[in-house]
């Protein structure tokens, strides 16, 4: 959600996205406090990343040690929390958008749907996994740069 909040083009995503993760929460809590400082920390990283010019934007997903299964589960609950980080920015169908950045989203979207069930250890879908991964993260600088324009 929070690379999709920033590659909406948010000036500022850090209070949208921690307000959507601590709504209803009470004032003065000091464990949602503590997870405040945590995400802003990580808020600060991602953001840092994703400005870097050297493509420098990693996607928190699980790595080699578990099942391709668990990973492409973690790869679509990407794609479904981006999707819904650059909704909660305000980015709708209606807006203009480049061609790249609606055929990005359309790609993400379509992620959301894989079958994870059909997924195996195997090293054709290890490849698959390793573009995937690629490709979301190249999209997400596409979006960010297209998007931040606007």
């Amino acid at each position: 959600m929070l690379c999709g909040i920033i590659c909406a083009g948010q000036d500022e995503a850090l209070e949208p996205w921690l307000g959507e993760l601590f709504a209803g929460a009470e004032p003065g809590d000091a464990l949602v406090d503590g997870c405040r400082q945590g995400l802003t920390y990580l808020y600060r990283e991602t953001l840092a990343d994703i400005d870097d010019p050297g493509l420098g934007l990693s996607l928190l997903l699980p790595d080699e040690a578990h099942s391709a299964q668990a990973r492409i589960g973690a790869v679509s609950a990407w794609c479904q929390g981006f999707l819904y980080g650059v909704g909660v920015s305000g980015i709708t169908p209606d807006r203009d958008l480049s061609d790249e950045t609606r055929e990005a989203l359309s790609d993400i979207a379509e992620i959301t749907r894989v079958d994870v069930s059909a997924v195996t250890d195997s090293e054709a879908d290890e490849d698959a996994l390793t573009e995937l991964s690629e490709f979301l993260r190249v999209a997400a600088m596409l979006i960010h740069e297209d998007l931040a324009r606007n």
